[in-house]
């Protein structure tokens, strides 16, 4: 693991993240050994809108129960086990934080999808998976975290099977202007490698992939944050969200991204490639 990885991956350490979920859900009332994805309230996921943005992206995929998928940059599951639950495919993610993968493991475990849904401890740099190994390879806000675009792009075209799909859906700089942290993915510039669009299509096409499609989440993004303040002005914080991921700077993190959002400086992007 490089420098930046441990730096990375001491971002997103919580210390006792599946004591605080599971106390949580045992609060609300909710069997944490029985559990179903609504039960975690969206808290499991990490990306601008959550559960919808995943089936969003995978409706343009084409799954189906036979692929074998690899979700980079995994996080605590929720993607990989929405992929399964809808579409019935096998999926297999791979994250830096161990710290992750173990509540990974157990949450999927506590679904019962841990005939589906596997997880390991590991670089999206150094995939440690044969070639040709994967049908489709998903990236959901990750590669914010990863500074050589061109050689992570070159590592998914190794693992990908001859006609397989790359599907992208990360932040993205789409305007001119400073950044302010700490945000969801960085409490600082030595973590944080945002580029623009046209960034990944060079270090894609580079890597042999054919650009399939793409388009701005932004409104999207901004619809989503609009229909949370309406809620909380209501009802206040949910009492399981990614505020318990995200820890004490959540909310500080949260403002930020969405100050960034509305000036135009950054915007989830979606692309979609084919090795």
């Amino acid at each position: 693991m490089t420098t930046i990885d441990r730096d990375v991956a001491a971002h997103y350490r919580h210390g006792s993240l599946e004591q605080a979920l599971v106390a949580a859900l045992a609060a609300m009332g909710k069997d944490p050994d029985r559990l179903v994805p609504a039960d975690l309230m969206g808290a499991d996921e990490f990306h601008i809108g959550g559960a919808q943005a995943t089936k969003d992206l995978a409706a343009q995929l084409a799954l189906t129960p036979a692929m074998h998928l690899l979700d980079l940059g995994s996080g605590l599951g929720a993607p990989a086990r929405t992929l399964a639950t809808l579409h019935g495919c096998r999926v297999t993610g791979i994250d830096l934080s161990d710290e992750y993968v173990a509540v990974a493991t157990s949450l999927t475990r506590r679904m019962g999808l841990a005939d589906r849904v596997a997880f390991r401890c590991g670089s999206a740099m150094a995939l440690p998976f044969d070639a040709a190994a994967f049908d489709g390879v998903t990236l959901l806000h990750v590669g914010m975290n990863i500074a050589d675009k061109r050689a992570l792009c070159a590592g998914v075209h190794r693992v990908l099977r001859p006609g397989g799909f790359f599907a992208i859906y990360d932040v993205m700089r789409t305007g001119p202007g400073a950044l302010d942290f700490p945000v969801p993915w960085s409490s600082g510039a030595e973590t944080s490698f945002l580029e623009p669009p046209e960034t990944y299509r060079a270090a894609l096409t580079a890597a042999g992939f054919s650009i399939i499609a793409e388009r701005s989440r932004a409104a999207f993004a901004r619809e989503v944050f609009a229909a949370q303040r309406a809620r909380q002005a209501v009802s206040g914080p949910p009492p399981l969200g990614v505020q318990i991921v995200m820890g004490p700077q959540a909310a500080q993190k949260v403002a930020n991204l969405i100050g960034l959002l509305d000036r135009g400086v950054i915007a989830p992007m979606e692309m979609i490639a084919r090795s």
